[in-house]
């Protein structure tokens, strides 16, 4: 988890928007379209990051279509603090901060 947090947040130019929706999803599950709007972000963009996050476990999904709401992984839930360790190492702040 470790590696694939830093590679996701903290290793590439999009870390910083992966980080943000992880901090969404983690006070409340969303779809794309929602996340889209609460991040000022394109709808294409989310969905690239969210395709990335589920990739590796990071997040996880229930129902499908317009209505797929994207949840934290429970893998990331049980990692909060390995998320906060990495965010602060990329100098993203606090996942507390947010």
């Amino acid at each position: 988890m470790r590696k694939a947090l830093w590679w996701l947040i903290g290793g590439t130019r999009g870390g910083k928007n992966r980080f943000r929706i992880m901090m969404v999803l983690e006070s409340e599950p969303m779809n794309a379209n929602q996340l889209a709007d609460r991040l000022d972000l394109d709808y294409k963009t989310i969905e690239h990051h969210l395709d990335l996050l589920e990739e590796h476990s990071i997040i996880t999904t229930m129902g499908s279509g317009y209505g797929k709401n994207y949840f934290l992984s429970d893998q990331m839930e049980e990692n909060k603090d390995l998320l906060d360790e990495t965010a602060k190492k990329a100098n993203l702040g606090d996942i507390n901060e947010q």
